[in-house]
């Protein structure tokens, strides 16, 4: 995506930041940023040196596995029958506006 940019694409995006940031802010904007990439080398630095084995991810034992995902065995559900239900006349106590 960032391979395809020309010249005068950086040049409109570079006045979209002036128009959005003013003149005066994008000092301190450009500090800030630095600032940032600054704390996030130290933090990625001081994480790479907590783990002495690496980036590398130890694989998970055949045990481990089997015990966190034990198979679970489930029941045949009931056999269930319904009875034979034929309609009946509902009465005259009821609406027939309805039918």
């Amino acid at each position: 995506m960032l391979g395809n940019l020309q010249g005068w694409h950086l040049i409109v995006i570079l006045a979209i930041v002036l128009l959005l940031f003013g003149a005066p802010k994008l000092p301190g904007l450009a500090r800030s940023v630095g600032q940032s990439m600054r704390i996030f080398k130290s933090e990625v630095k001081t994480m790479k040196s907590d783990d002495p084995s690496g980036t590398e991810a130890k694989p998970a034992s055949a045990e481990t596995a089997s015990n966190i995902a034990e198979p679970v065995t489930l029941n045949k559900p009931a056999d269930v029958t319904v009875a034979n239900v034929t309609p009946t006349d509902l009465g005259s106590d009821h609406n027939t506006a309805s039918r």
